[in-house]
């Protein structure tokens, strides 16, 4: 859900720990503001950690920001795009047409980039009707099928990560972790001689990111998200160095702080089913969203269908865990507690 504009999203270079800059780039029209972008120096070039949205307006404050560095777009050897949403990936496809940079995505965006390269990106619409949320596909389907300059436009990687990796570039190693969750195909970069975390969308400061909204969703993507916080449970604790808000001093202090929140999150899901919610866009409306616990209805198309793609997941989960059951009938999932009739309420 969207975070408030703050210091963290102004323009310009900052550096987070020697060799690492913080690039902030915006978001026009996004409630998000802006997307960060890292900047490393290596002894084989620069490396640039995710890329931002290939807009005009984020292309020219990326070059000058590298300019206030003394690089410019030539100097960049390659980008690490944690995943594949377009203020992560698409400013650096667009570069790579202009100088041939190479990008690096983990291997579990390749389904996502396969429907999206197909042109089925559409796929998406079709989980709102099992979600029970008919009512927003027409919404959803004419919001997808904008044509606009601002409309991104996707290509395959010039290398897939695959599994926990290290990237040794120069005098610096990196380790790519896949981090399914966010989106299956998530990774995070760990610099584990500097005791950073580069954590694309995983671990954010101050808002939880969105769960598995995606042309190929996952089976159960909250339950990878879950297992993906408490892997970084396992990594000594680092500096947070997120792609949206400002840096942060413990990865582990903030994945605590997720992990009781989706379990709060579990519970209230729950109760909204026993109290009569079958669906997920039943139990979606009946939530409280962000952190001002904003009223389903008052939120735009777009974060009312995260919002039911997020209430689906926690319920799958629920599932999985014995808490609740499901059923599905003419294509929709319908939920209901042990012992609980799926048609009561």
């Amino acid at each position: 859900m969207a975070a408030g504009s703050g210091p963290w999203a102004e323009p310009g270079a900052f550096e987070v720990a020697p060799g690492v800059h913080r690039i902030p780039l915006p978001l026009p029209g996004d409630g998000l503001h802006a997307v960060n972008v890292y900047s490393v120096e290596t002894a084989d070039g620069l490396v640039l950690i995710d890329s931002g949205w290939g807009l005009r307006e984020a292309r020219d404050l990326l070059e000058s920001a590298l300019n206030s560095l003394d690089h410019d777009f030539g100097s960049v050897s390659r980008f690490l795009v944690t995943h594949m949403h377009r203020d992560h990936y698409t400013m650096a496809v667009e570069l790579r047409r202009m100088f041939g940079t190479r990008i690096a995505l983990g291997i579990g965006e390749q389904p996502n980039l396969d429907v999206v390269l197909a042109g089925e990106a559409e796929r998406q619409v079709s989980d709102l009707r099992a979600w029970g949320a008919t009512a927003l596909q027409s919404k959803l389907r004419a919001m997808l099928g904008q044509r606009d300059p601002g409309r991104p436009s996707y290509e395959l990687p010039d290398e897939w990560l695959s599994g926990t990796q290290d990237i040794v570039l120069g005098d610096r190693t990196l380790t790519a972790v896949p981090t399914p969750g966010h989106t299956r195909g998530h990774v995070v970069f760990v610099d584990a001689a500097a005791g950073l975390l580069f954590a694309g969308d995983h671990v954010l400061p101050h808002i939880t990111p969105s769960i598995g909204f995606e042309p190929a969703r996952a089976r159960l993507p909250l339950g990878d998200y879950l297992d993906s916080l408490r892997l970084m449970r396992t990594h000594p604790d680092m500096r947070l160095l997120p792609a949206h808000g400002p840096v942060a001093p413990s990865v582990h202090a903030r994945v605590d702080e997720l992990l009781e929140h989706h379990e709060q999150r579990l519970a209230r899901t729950a109760e909204a089913v026993r109290d009569g919610a079958g669906t997920a866009f039943e139990a979606a409306r009946r939530l409280g969203w962000t952190r001002r616990e904003r009223a389903f209805d008052t939120l735009d198309l777009f974060n009312q269908v995260l919002a039911v793609g997020e209430t689906a997941a926690h319920l799958d989960v629920l599932v999985v865990r014995g808490a609740l059951k499901s059923s599905t009938a003419d294509g929709v999932v319908e939920y209901a507690a042990p012992g609980q009739s799926n048609s009561e309420g």
